[in-house]
């Protein structure tokens, strides 16, 4: 239970001591005991069923058991005994344990020295710093050796970027690999089917034979069929050793026809 779901302490007016009737030094035990006492000689049901009398040890009893609630609790005992007034009282009785604490403090502490404890508190919550662990955006993390046991971090090759953490693998870079696709041969490049456009189910050799222009916008625009470029790209080489030439009217005939050809291509992806 928290202390700020705890019921506040009971007040209590005037001194408990005095309304138990023993000196400010006394122990547990004696308070106890003198309770005991006055809680026989004060129980309502010795006024043998005179009213006036109930009411009286009623109301008498309830000030003894509130009395000794506060006596009996170590911590409401030693917040009481540091009151100015109970300072008073018990400086003029001469009842100061030794080493200038009492009773009800020491046994609080659990000790036999030292100030009373203070009063209860809200509980703090648990605090962790996670200040280290926080990288901001695009800032370059540590290279330093890693805690985790297996294999050490791959080292960075020259003129790669620093890693940032926003990118914790690195930059993605693509490095030529310094080997040339290898191109179809004649034959298969003929062959290769057109599956878009208006040549669609036509072959490249006979695409060639009847718009060789359009063999050259395949070659120069398609990126994503690398098979369909290799292999407009051998018969294109064919068509230039032949000395086929391509006309301006054909050239902007068949850029209209690619055109066309494009957009479908887009509107089928």
């Amino acid at each position: 239970m928290v202390a700020s779901d705890r019921m506040p302490d009971p007040t209590f007016r005037g001194d408990p001591y005095s309304v138990l009737g023993v000196p400010h030094r006394s122990s547990d035990a004696e308070i106890k005991r003198r309770w005991r006492h006055l809680a026989r000689e004060h129980h309502p049901d010795n006024a043998a069923g005179d009213p006036t009398d109930t009411r009286r040890l009623t109301s008498r009893m309830a000030r003894i058991n509130a009395a000794y609630d506060l006596l009996r609790d170590p911590i409401r005992r030693a917040r009481y005994d540091a009151t100015p007034g109970a300072r008073r009282v018990r400086d003029a009785q001469g009842g100061g344990a030794p080493g200038g604490i009492w009773p009800a403090a020491a046994s609080a502490r659990g000790s036999s020295a030292g100030p009373p404890p203070p009063p209860l508190t809200r509980p703090v919550t648990a605090r962790f710093d996670t200040t280290a662990a926080y990288r901001p955006r695009n800032a370059t993390t540590s290279r330093g050796r890693s805690p985790l046991t297996g294999h050490p971090p791959a080292g960075r090759r020259r003129g790669e970027s620093e890693l940032r953490a926003s990118m914790p693998t690195g930059p993605v870079e693509r490095r030529a690999s310094g080997l040339r696709p290898r191109l179809p041969s004649l034959e298969a490049a003929r062959a290769t089917m057109l599956e878009f456009g208006r040549f669609h189910g036509h072959t490249l050799g006979q695409i060639a034979e009847s718009e060789p222009t359009y063999i050259d916008w395949i070659a120069s625009t398609i990126t994503r069929d690398r098979d369909l470029v290799m292999g407009a790209r051998v018969v294109q080489a064919d068509l230039d050793e032949r000395g086929v030439e391509r006309g301006s009217r054909q050239a902007r005939a068949g850029s209209r026809n690619a055109r066309d050809d494009a957009t479908e291509v887009t509107a089928a992806r």
